[in-house]
């Protein structure tokens, strides 16, 4: 079976057979890792949503929006410049690393527990500041964390990276559910979101055997920062359109509306939301080791975007084609207005899953600066039109603006630069997505069909109906298009299909 995988590897991937063995290996554990932490949250939202009301998940997705801000406005870069650093070892540097994670933790612990009462005023929802100072708590956790887990990415090493995540969301889920079904009221998510990080903490001292000590090197912090700068940058603006919207919503309706538009945002872009990270984890390693061969990453990026789409377009796709079904088989009438929402943003979520394909390469060529100023110009694009459209059209609005800027002009735009970065063209881009473009569209037009036309007065059957009637149709449309155009993912396929033959 081993030679079997290497056969397979070195089919697949364009480096050298260490690198991407190591890839390889490390994109199934993040692929297990990822299916496994999205499908418990997945269970863990079906089960609390039905014992907490919409508006206790907005008041949690209140204080969860503030600690992600406080977090994003004050991310340094300094672990993805580690990465991204061409030395193996990076030991000297860690102490250096932790000792600024610690002190950036303690701070926003304090600035929440301490700002508590007017952060809660600003959103009109006094009686969220008791929540805010439980959920303090997490960064002073997770800036104390091993800084040895920088080398779970670094060094491909997903295997402890699955240890490291997976933990926190098993902790996560038990103690969320458990302490809702005790009592089913907002802290049980706040205890619950504690309890992950508190598992992570331990198995990152569990899985590496480094321990940190208190010390700064400023020549270490202002070498990694010349490249960690524009990851902080970009971790601003990209607060800023992926959460801004949250934020609005919090602001500008009320903690109900935030509960569904949040709510409609996970489980519709939770497929993308896995694809990101997944690719965002691997691939940025693989990607940094043959930054400076044109031809390999050009390679490895086109299998990478083929491979993705296949999966995460169908996706996206069927989610907004089954909403209806989904929300009307899983959860109360009351979360009846996400619907329109879920199918918004499933679409969003195709543009993302694409859009995640992109980044790696930016950073690992050393051009991070790509991600930052697309960022703002979606920002600003993001700021001119959510206003009047959210005070229109709710929720919906507020969807569609961020859909909208999304497929105009921000995916043509990535489209180009992409090309320009790994030496080919826009079409030729364009062309390989548009294969399983077509077939996800034939088969959320036949989904949809079925959906009108049977009724099992069942919805879960009628829900399960709709998911084998979308799989039969993307896997026959799609041999279809592999066998009549030169859609390369076939022989992406034939070369696993061969080697495990």
């Amino acid at each position: 079976m081993l030679d079997k995988l290497k056969r397979l590897i070195k089919r697949l991937l364009p480096a050298s057979d260490d690198v991407m063995e190591q890839a390889v290996k490390s994109g199934v554990w993040v692929g297990i890792m990822n299916v496994t932490e999205r499908g418990l949250e997945l269970l863990l939202l079906v089960i609390v949503a039905s014992l907490l009301s919409p508006r206790a998940f907005g008041l949690m997705g209140i204080a969860l929006l503030t600690l992600s801000s406080l977090k994003k406005f004050s991310e340094l870069g300094i672990k993805s410049a580690l990465i991204q650093a061409e030395e193996d070892n990076v030991d000297d540097e860690l102490n250096t690393a932790w000792t600024i994670e610690t002190a950036r933790g303690t701070v926003i612990a304090v600035i929440l527990f301490l700002g508590a009462p007017f952060i809660a005023s600003l959103f009109n929802e006094p009686a969220a500041t008791d929540l805010f100072r439980v959920i303090a708590l997490s960064p002073f956790i997770v800036g104390l964390r091993n800084p040895a887990v920088v080398y779970f990415q670094k060094s491909l090493d997903f295997h402890k990276e699955f240890v490291y995540r997976v933990s926190g969301a098993v902790a996560y889920f038990v103690v969320t559910v458990g302490i809702a079904l005790y009592k089913p009221t907002v802290y049980a998510l706040a205890i619950g979101f504690i309890a992950g990080d508190a598992a992570r903490f331990l198995v990152s001292y569990i899985a590496d055997g480094y321990r940190p000590w208190p010390s700064f090197d400023l020549d270490v912090a202002k070498k990694r920062y010349s490249f960690g700068k524009w990851v902080t940058a970009n971790s601003i603006l990209y607060f800023l359109y992926s959460r801004g919207d949250d934020a609005f919503v919090g602001w500008a309706l009320m903690a109900s509306a935030l509960g569904f538009y949040q709510l409609a945002y996970r489980l519709s872009n939770a497929p993308a939301t896995e694809i990101t990270q997944t690719i965002s984890s691997v691939t940025f390693s693989a990607y940094s080791k043959v930054q400076n061969d044109i031809e390999k990453l050009r390679s490895g990026y086109f299998q990478t975007l083929r491979m993705t789409t296949l999966a995460s377009f169908p996706a996206a796709m069927g989610i907004a084609a089954v909403a209806p079904a989904f929300v009307e088989a899983f959860f109360t009438p009351e979360w009846q207005p996400m619907i329109p929402v879920m199918q918004l943003l499933a679409i969003y979520g195709l543009l993302r899953s694409m859009g995640a394909t992109m980044g790696p390469v930016w950073k690992a060529v050393g051009r991070p600066d790509y991600i930052a100023k697309l960022s703002a110009v979606r920002v600003t694009l993001i700021a001119i039109f959510i206003y009047p459209t959210t005070m229109m059209y709710g929720i919906e609005g507020t969807a569609a603006v961020i859909t909208g800027i999304y497929i105009f002009p921000m995916m043509p735009i990535d489209t180009y630069l992409i090309a320009r970065t790994v030496g080919t063209s826009p079409v030729r881009v364009l062309r390989e997505v548009s294969y399983p473009l077509v077939a996800s569209l034939g088969m959320a037009a036949a989904v949809t069909y079925v959906y009108q036309t049977v009724t099992l007065n069942a919805p879960v059957l009628e829900f399960i109906l709709l998911i084998l009637v979308g799989i039969g149709v993307y896997v026959a449309l799609a041999l279809a298009l592999m066998f009549s155009f030169n859609w390369e993912v076939k022989q992406n396929l034939e070369s696993i299909f061969d080697a495990l033959a």
